[in-house]
């Protein structure tokens, strides 16, 4: 017997990742805001919902993909939200990045209902959603991820179970410290070897096949050659990611210089008015910082 997934949010992450389960032969049901939204997966053969709570009455695992944790606090216990139509034994799966500190809360009052939540987020972008090859990290009870494991391995190459309730949301955390971290140590490098006068696509090319090669160096060293920001990941929720990361290190007493300068930039960059950008384009910034005054 099948098990039944549905899904909210069908947005540049969500709607592939639906559309890669309902290629697998997985019954879907999803919700959609917007009726334009749901169209290409009812188009494919999955069920529509009116509302988050009939969505949860009718399927197994219910997989939410919002942008934010206000959002997911919305879908799961707003009017008409998951809560409201759960049934015990459902699985929540939240995809989406969100405060680690207010998943367990989530948790911990879903579980009054019987209702078990996994924090799933992912990295890999919309290419990674698209070709099923997203890194998925999680959260919760070993139980749940069992039983969500197998719809996982639709959306996804590499899945680890990384601990309890709200783990999944720490190695995203430290996901995003280190690419923001590495996509600056780029974009100064790369500066930096302009204004020496040197090549710096032959600069990223030596550095490729030494110990300073990474994927960030691979694609982000490219896109800041190329001049080309068009988004894979918008620099306006790499700027939300790392204002959870710095409220949690806040909670901790952490220090975290490093991801307190990216986050900085960040801010620039969206102030500039380029958060519709790729986050690499902290690059203009580095950039625009480094030229000789007139």
């Amino acid at each position: 017997m099948h098990v039944q997934a549905g899904c909210v949010g069908l947005g540049i992450m969500g709607r592939p990742m639906a559309l890669n389960l309902l290629k697998a032969g997985v019954p879907v049901t999803v919700y959609a805001r917007r009726p334009e939204a749901a169209a290409p997966l009812q188009a494919a053969g999955a069920g529509v919902a009116p509302s988050p709570a009939a969505l949860a009455a009718c399927v197994d695992v219910l997989f939410i993909n919002v942008s934010d944790t206000p959002d997911v606090e919305q879908v799961l216990f707003g009017d008409q939200g998951i809560s409201q139509g759960a049934r015990p034994g459902l699985v929540v799966v939240d995809m989406g990045t969100s405060s680690p500190s207010h998943t367990q809360a989530f948790a911990a009052r879903l579980a009054q209902q019987g209702v078990q939540l996994l924090d799933a987020p992912v990295s890999g972008g919309e290419v990674g959603a698209i070709n099923g090859t997203l890194t998925i990290m999680v959260g919760g009870e070993a139980e749940a991820f069992a039983r969500a494991l197998p719809l996982f391995q639709h959306m996804g190459k590499t899945i680890t179970h990384v601990g309890g309730s709200g783990a999944g949301q720490v190695a995203k955390a430290c996901n995003q410290i280190v690419i923001g971290g590495t996509v600056l140590a780029v974009a100064e490098a790369m500066t930096f070897a302009k204004r020496q006068g040197v090549d710096a696509a032959k600069v990223r090319e030596a550095l490729l096949g030494g110990f300073a090669q990474s994927k960030v160096l691979e694609v982000h060293g490219q896109r800041m050659l190329d001049d080309n920001f068009k988004p894979g990941f918008k620099g306006h929720l790499h700027q939300k990611d790392m204002n959870i990361v710095m409220a949690e290190a806040l909670a901790l007493n952490l220090g975290l210089p490093l991801s307190a300068q990216v986050l900085q930039y960040l801010n620039a960059l969206v102030g500039s008015g380029e958060g519709e950008l790729d986050s690499s384009a902290i690059y203009h910034l580095v950039d625009r910082f480094s030229k000789p005054a007139s």
